[in-house]
């Protein structure tokens, strides 16, 4: 009984140790992206290259009506920009957003990946810096209200 236990413990343990920690505002995040007609259908997106596996926040998806036919596909990265410096906020997060869109291209190229960020720390893509990170990297960003849990603005 006791080794049963301690196999389910070190499984459980080698699980947490490959999900990473949610962001401080994944369910605003996610409650956002509902409120605004998305369907969510991965929480997280799991993806994997070669040996390594890397977990965007949130996938989600909008069924188009009408005359068109599929929809638009989307995942979603969060990030608080909450750290003693925005710069470095900033390059951690465009680090990522990277690799997953890296990734993303290649796996799933009819999916968009977006940065989402709160209001107040969307105010360093207005700067000459994040106008540059805009054009050059192309960073897709959701911008979202944290108390009204809505999305306030697409960049581009």
């Amino acid at each position: 009984m006791m080794t049963e236990w301690r196999v389910a413990f070190a499984v459980l343990l080698c699980y947490a140790s490959i999900m990473p920690a949610r962001d401080t505002y994944h369910d605003t995040v996610r409650n956002a992206l509902v409120k605004d007609g998305w369907t969510i259908t991965d929480d997280p997106l799991r993806l994997k290259w070669g040996d390594r596996d890397f977990f965007v926040d949130l996938a989600a998806e909008r069924i188009l009506v009408a005359a068109q036919k599929g929809g638009t596909r989307i995942a979603v990265e969060t990030k608080c920009f909450l750290g003693d410096s925005p710069m470095t906020d900033l390059q951690r997060a465009l680090g990522q957003f990277v690799l997953y869109r890296s990734i993303l291209e290649k796996q799933e190229p009819g999916r968009a990946l977006f940065l989402a960020v709160p209001l107040d720390a969307a105010e360093i893509f207005d700067e000459p810096i994040g106008e540059l990170v805009i054009a050059q990297v192309a960073v897709q960003l959701m911008v979202f209200d944290v108390e009204k849990e809505e999305i306030m603005r697409w960049i581009p």
